[in-house]
């Protein structure tokens, strides 16, 4: 640390123990919650004023201006602060604290809420369970006697890529007796190499590789984002895994739909309760998916969503900035209207690194709770709001507390869209 810095410090707790000496007490709490490190967005104007006691002052590159003037607002808004740069905060003429503010750009984003049905295309074709073969010698199951276990991704047979069930079962009607074929697969994100040879039904005399496979998955969730910048949206706030292994599906591609809300099964104490909604199976996409996530589904939309309510972009706010007490979220419940319901934040987790679960919500509102009973499955994704700011989205339930239940900070889902915060406007769109 510079001298200059521990002269600073110094003289602000001498300075700390005059006022406590003349019995100020607030003012010496307001000085002692004082942040090192403050980030914010231009478009705040009265966030830095706020984080500072209005008795100081603030100097910023030699220049003294009150905390809470319009002049220090004018030099957030107009950029003078980009990027990093100190501050100093001073109570008259002695200085206090030194602090780092960090000035992003301006991020908007317009809120979803609207119901859509999910549609995948899993990367291969993924291994969903065993079947045995009834062959002359005793029923068996190849793909098991060749170690390929449940969960597993086949990704290409003898050196051809595989995209659907069709291609497997072409592959293997075309494979030589007792022949092995060769499999190249994806477990845990490792690359592996089986050989399995197929059996023949003694009945129908089939060839048969003793595994149960799947090509695609579909369901209903929630829309969380849109940015109208970059075209990029977030929905769902956590992953797809497939129903029968368990496992997160590793995504080839997909889309998603417009989905309209049929019936509300309500959610009981150690019974989750759901959506139940439908879409077509020929309703024409509305955005392409390209990634499955711990965070969600991301990728982009062909066309511009209107959830009925708030159809203007709203600014977001950071994990740290987010604060126990009353907020929205924006749901369907029946047909294909959005409205916003009251719930309360419990507790927000400031993250400075990606994590789920950062949020713990508790649903207040009576037409909600009389409805669903609470959080119910297909409300995942629905953006929450609190203080005219997108905070975030609705992750999961608590299974013997459907009134409540988790939610993740809207940074980390930004991040996995690709909408890189720390970066220009006009850098946005590039990224990818």
């Amino acid at each position: 640390m510079k001298k200059s810095d521990w002269l600073r410090r110094i003289t602000g707790l001498v300075l700390l123990g005059f006022i406590i000496s003349l019995g100020f007490l607030q003012p010496v709490k307001e000085y002692l919650t004082i942040p090192d490190h403050i980030t914010l967005f231009q478009n705040e104007s009265s966030a830095l004023a706020a984080k500072i006691p209005q008795a100081s002052h603030l100097k910023i590159r030699n220049k003294t201006v009150a905390a809470g003037s319009s002049e220090n607002h004018q030099l957030s808004l107009k950029g003078k602060l980009a990027g990093k740069t100190d501050m100093l905060v001073t109570a008259g003429k002695m200085p206090v604290k030194k602090v780092d503010v960090k000035v992003l750009p301006d991020l908007r984003l317009i809120p979803g809420g609207e119901s859509i049905g999910v549609k995948l295309n899993t990367l291969g074709v993924l291994v969903v369970g065993y079947h045995l073969v009834d062959t002359v010698n005793g029923q068996k199951s190849p793909g098991e006697t060749a170690g390929v276990e449940v969960g597993d991704v086949i990704t290409e047979i003898n050196g051809k890529k595989i995209k659907s069930m069709s291609d497997v079962k072409q592959l293997v009607s075309d494979a030589k007796d007792n022949e092995p074929l060769k499999l190249n697969i994806i477990r845990h994100n490792q690359k592996l190499t089986k050989e399995l040879t197929p059996l023949k039904d003694k009945n129908d005399h089939k060839a048969q590789i003793g595994l149960y496979i799947r090509d695609s998955a579909a369901g209903i969730g929630t829309l969380t984002f849109y940015d109208p910048k970059s075209e990029k949206y977030g929905a769902l706030g956590h992953v797809i895994s497939d129903v029968d292994t368990k496992q997160p599906i590793v995504v080839s591609d997909g889309q998603i739909v417009k989905s309209t809300v049929t019936a509300i099964d309500r959610g009981e104490n150690g019974q989750p309760g759901e959506k139940i909604a439908s879409f077509p199976a020929d309703e024409k996409p509305i955005g392409k998916i390209n990634k499955n996530t711990p965070f969600g589904i991301y990728g982009s939309l062909n066309q511009k969503v209107n959830n009925g309510i708030i159809n203007k972009p709203m600014p977001i706010a950071l994990s740290n900035e987010v604060k126990e007490g009353p907020a929205k979220i924006l749901t369907v419940l029946d047909g294909s209207k959005v409205q916003a319901f009251n719930i309360k934040i419990l507790s927000s987790v400031p993250q400075k690194f990606p994590a789920t679960k950062g949020l713990v919500i508790k649903v207040t509102d009576k037409r909600l709770l009389k409805a669903t009973g609470g959080i119910v499955q297909g409300m995942s994704g629905s953006p929450i709001i609190q203080d005219g700011k997108i905070i975030g989205a609705v992750t999961h339930v608590f299974v013997n507390d459907p009134t409540s239940g988790y939610g993740v900070h809207i940074e980390w889902m930004l991040q996995e869209a690709g909408i890189n915060i720390y970066q220009n406007n006009h850098e946005r769109k590039a990224v990818s």
